[in-house]
């Protein structure tokens, strides 16, 4: 049986060479190299090329190395084999970690410190507001947004959250569907979103959310900080909301287009924070170490874990 690493943007050699010495009674091939495509069982794959995992008779399992299978649906010649989602300790904690980071950079007014740095420049006026005075919204409470939501709440801050269906987070007020969004959003001073991307949830990031903010917040304004996928995001709106202070600041791992290009109006603001993508990156010591049991626990009989629903896009 042959696994597939099909990858786009990354060392593909790596990931191989990780899964060889987790699966060495197996081979492991990498896209572009020759194979027997009816000797490929798995498929692991980030962004892979459309159509590139197409014409494999006997494949089994395509497992996605990041959190979000949006760039597997969005190949309309995948096959109709069961996709495996990521679910990891160590993605989800750097993910926590980016989400608190940034949460706190605003909450303490880094940016501004940081432009006043460069022009030597000391204000006299230091307020800062407590965590238990801001309150943060979190978009998704699946297993990254409720991790995020309690590790939040930890800090202080007063924390509710929203997903398209009722979940429960102890000690997380939560808001769901079409009926809870305006009042979630009218109770949330950071906007932390890390939906899925799905036909319902593309573009949900525009000019009309944003104006359903708080605007009454102990930061002067609303400020949002995107770490789940740029097709979330109205980018117009977000620079309009700026500009016209619907948003006071922002803080963006995700966009449309990446790498983001040089010409974007985002690199020069210094009300918005850009991070290339990072927050949090699969590590192949931790992920591939995961897939190779799976796919073992696979072949002793036992079911696959974290299958995507394909309706649902998650």
């Amino acid at each position: 049986m042959t696994l597939l690493v099909a990858l786009s943007g990354w060392d593909c050699e790596v990931w191989a060479e990780r899964f060889r010495s987790l699966l060495p009674d197996r081979d492991v091939v990498a896209l572009g190299e020759p194979f027997d495509r009816r000797e490929v069982h798995y498929a692991v794959s980030w962004k892979h090329p459309p159509g590139a995992l197409a014409g494999l008779p006997n494949l089994a399992a395509i497992f996605s190395l990041g959190a979000g299978v949006d760039h597997l649906l969005n190949d309309d010649r995948l096959p109709d084999a069961p996709i495996v989602r990521i679910v990891d300790p160590d993605l989800t904690g750097r993910m926590s970690e980016y989400v608190v980071l940034h949460a706190l950079m605003h909450l303490r007014q880094q940016p501004r410190y940081i432009a006043q740095q460069r022009k030597a420049l000391w204000d006299d006026d230091r307020f800062q507001p407590s965590a238990r005075e801001v309150r943060v919204g979190v978009m998704g409470l699946g297993e990254l947004g409720r991790d995020a939501a309690r590790k939040l709440a930890i800090m202080g801050f007063d924390v509710a959250g929203w997903s398209r269906r009722p979940r429960q987070v102890d000690g997380i007020a939560s808001y769901s569907g079409a009926d809870g969004l305006d009042a979630f959003l009218a109770r949330t001073d950071i906007l932390v979103v890390l939906l899925p991307l799905t036909d319902a949830t593309r573009g949900i990031l525009n000019e009309d959310l944003f104006s359903r903010l708080a605007q009454d917040g102990r930061l002067g304004g609303p400020v949002l900080i995107n770490a789940g996928r740029g097709g979330l995001q109205n980018e117009a709106d977000i620079l309009r909301a700026l500009d016209e202070g619907k948003l006071k600041a922002a803080s963006l791992d995700v966009f449309v287009e990446e790498p983001l290009p040089p010409d974007s109006p985002f690199w020069a603001r210094e009300d918005v924070i850009v991070t290339p993508h990072n927050a949090a990156m699969s590590a192949p010591d931790a992920i591939a170490g995961q897939i190779a049991q799976q796919i073992r626990n696979f072949e002793a009989g036992e079911p696959l874990l974290n299958v995507v629903d394909r309706a649902l896009g998650y």
